[in-house]
């Protein structure tokens, strides 16, 4: 059976299929010129992410897998600042790290986890 959670005609925010969830890619809200720092960028992205695993059932140290898109690559070590402090020791999913164009000009980082439910 799929379960699919706060779902709209373009994406599912969730999908859960055979105790795995899907996450579509979680970013910082709109709005806020403070959001221009990929610092706080990443840290409302993650905070997106745990909201998300909480309301499915599931929790960080569940992610099985994780994909960060960066706008620039130069980004790196000031994402894995706030991404290092945000795992939990023991807990580090796969992961991988790439450069891309993201759908607003705004928008630095862009996260997808897929995690056990």
């Amino acid at each position: 059976m799929i379960k699919r959670y706060n779902q709209s005609k373009r994406l599912s925010e969730a999908v859960i299929y055979n105790g795995v969830a899907y996450l579509c890619g979680q970013c910082c809200h709109e709005g806020n010129e403070e959001k221009k720092d990929v610092k706080v960028q990443t840290k409302e992205a993650l905070e997106n992410i745990e909201r998300v695993l909480a309301d499915i059932g599931s929790n960080k140290t569940k992610i099985l897998s994780a994909t960060i898109y960066l706008k620039d690559i130069r980004y790196f070590d000031h994402m894995n600042e706030i991404w290092d402090n945000w795992v939990i020791e023991g807990y580090a999913p796969a992961r991988a790290c790439v450069e891309a164009a993201l759908a607003e000009k705004e928008l630095l980082v862009e996260i997808v986890v897929t995690a056990a439910v």
